[in-house]
């Protein structure tokens, strides 16, 4: 039997600050341009936590609003705020100096140091956090303030990474090795605040889950970290540490890295080694990246607009064997892009698209919704992308054409029947496919679709070690029911096995 989705959450997290500290668009400026008028301005165009718990992709994001809601809103969004809160059914938007408390609390090795009176007044809002705030163990690990002399002195001549409120030095992380650029206090900063947002997802994802915690048997981290030191370099295990400060206690874990296609690499491996038998319930997960906050900050300051990617997005996704109810990911139905497929956008499409639903006897407008590179366009038009969800459901519409399953003047209706407005942040791994999957859950149990199609994609060569695209893809359907394909449950056949066994036995008996 196929695995199935058993629940979806996904968060984000406010960061302005580590926008302006840690993104490599404003890092490198400092290096190059260091007196540049970008990074003068920049501050004049970081937005309020408001601004961003009202921004209407971010609440599409955590499933405060849906994407048809989304396509009703103007456009650009940045101009059309929306009043919504901070925490809605798939997650949460969590505001910086929580942030801080949660890489605080994800840290093992007495790297982070947090003001003292700053770190006061995070012990009492986790504290009223509805769900960390009933997790004695976690709020344990929030280790007492350090004075604000000894985090300047480590700032200014040991090294150490800033951390920044308000444009306020509040706190610190301190590198973990002399002279492993591994290890440093940027790479430590980078690996815990990943590692944060993926705990916090996952615990959004488990909260009021009728799986408890110590049943998760399986974890994969699939954000785009390299966790390791000089000798391993991205050796991880980011997932096992995730586990940890969640109180998967039975579980192990490990990683995949694919780039922008690791969540759908990842949900593909989860629903193989649930249906085969090996894990019961597996958790999918990624925290973000700040490397990616502010990437098209240049754009957006020289057009003076809000510096938009000042979120750091994540998500978590349960897989369990097949409960009757819960949507399947069709197995027999995987796309990938092969190392043969070649790098032209209709080959690619070909093999993520019309060769895994050919697989099923489906046509392209069998299915009902199409979720690839999810990117919010106010964030990508401006710097000159585009609209990339938009360009990717012409292309599959295109294909739809081509193989005469619809005429061209057919399109636009294509677009709008099985595409969807883009609606997460650029954070790599983040917007590829997975986006959409809590909506997708939430339709096919509803029976307002019968199957939507997830597609991620990735780009090797940033790796520089091939010019090879990556892509897979997966289709999620209506239950079909927990039956073997005979129409027989497992029950039935193992009841059938054992009957078949004991009249076996009585038969040698009787010779």
């Amino acid at each position: 039997m196929n695995a199935v989705i058993k629940k979806v959450a996904y968060t984000l997290t406010h960061a302005p600050d580590c926008l302006v500290h840690g993104g490599t668009t404003q890092t490198t400026e400092r290096i190059v341009a260091p007196d540049s008028e970008y990074l003068q301005k920049l501050p004049n165009h970081l937005q309020k936590y408001e601004d961003v718990v009202n921004y209407a992709p971010n609440q599409t994001y955590i499933g405060g609003m849906t994407p048809s809601d989304l396509h009703d809103v103007a456009e650009p969004w940045y101009k059309n705020p929306v009043q919504k809160q901070r925490f809605a059914k798939f997650g949460e938007i969590m505001p910086q100096q929580e942030l801080y408390a949660l890489i605080d609390i994800c840290d093992s090795f007495e790297l982070v140091l947090l003001e003292e009176g700053f770190s006061a007044g995070l012990r009492i809002a986790m504290q009223s956090h509805p769900i960390i705030g009933k997790r004695d163990d976690i709020l344990g690990r929030l280790k007492k303030g350090f004075e604000i002399a000894q985090i300047e002195d480590l700032v200014k001549n040991h090294g150490a990474e800033g951390l920044y409120q308000d444009h306020k030095l509040i706190g610190c992380v301190k590198k973990a090795h002399n002279i492993d650029e591994n290890l440093s206090s940027h790479i430590i900063l980078e690996n815990l605040i990943s590692k944060a947002t993926a705990v916090l997802s996952v615990l959004h994802l488990m909260d009021n889950c009728d799986i408890a915690l110590d049943e998760i048997q399986m974890i994969i981290d699939c954000s785009e970290e390299a966790v390791g030191d000089m000798n391993q370099r991205g050796g991880g295990n980011l997932a096992k540490s995730v586990a940890e400060i969640v109180g998967f206690t039975s579980a192990t874990g490990s990683d995949i890295r694919a780039f922008c296609a690791a969540p759908t690499h990842s949900l593909i491996t989860a629903a193989s080694m649930v249906k085969a038998g090996t894990y019961k319930h597996v958790v999918v997960a990624a925290g973000g990246s700040v490397a990616k906050l502010g990437m098209n900050g240049k754009d957006h300051v020289k057009k003076d607009m809000p510096a938009l990617e000042d979120v750091i997005g994540g998500f978590a996704v349960l897989i369990s064997e097949n409960d009757g109810v819960s949507p399947e990911i069709l197995n027999e139905a995987i796309g990938w892009h092969s190392v043969g497929s070649g790098s032209a956008p209709q080959k690619v499409t070909e093999a993520l698209v019309s060769t895994p639903l050919e697989k099923l006897g489906l046509k392209i407008i069998d299915v009902d919704k199409f979720s690839a590179e999810m990117q919010n366009p106010d964030v990508t038009k401006p710097a000159g992308a585009g609209d990339v969800p938009d360009a990717n459901f012409k292309m599959i519409g295109a294909l739809a054409v081509m193989r005469g399953e619809m005429a061209r003047t057919d399109i636009p209706d294509f677009l709008k029947k099985h595409g969807m407005p883009g609606f997460a942040p650029t954070q790599g791994h983040i917007p590829s496919g997975v986006p959409f999957l809590g909506f997708a859950r939430e339709q096919i149990m509803a029976g307002d679709i019968t199957r939507a199609m997830i597609i991620g994609k990735g780009s090797l060569f940033l790796g520089r070690m091939t010019n090879l695209f990556d892509g897979a893809s997966f289709v999620v359907q209506k239950n079909s029911g927990a039956t073997s394909s005979s129409g027989v449950s497992e029950e039935q056949v193992r009841s059938l096995i054992a009957e078949s066994l004991r009249d076996f036995a009585k038969g040698l008996l009787a010779e």
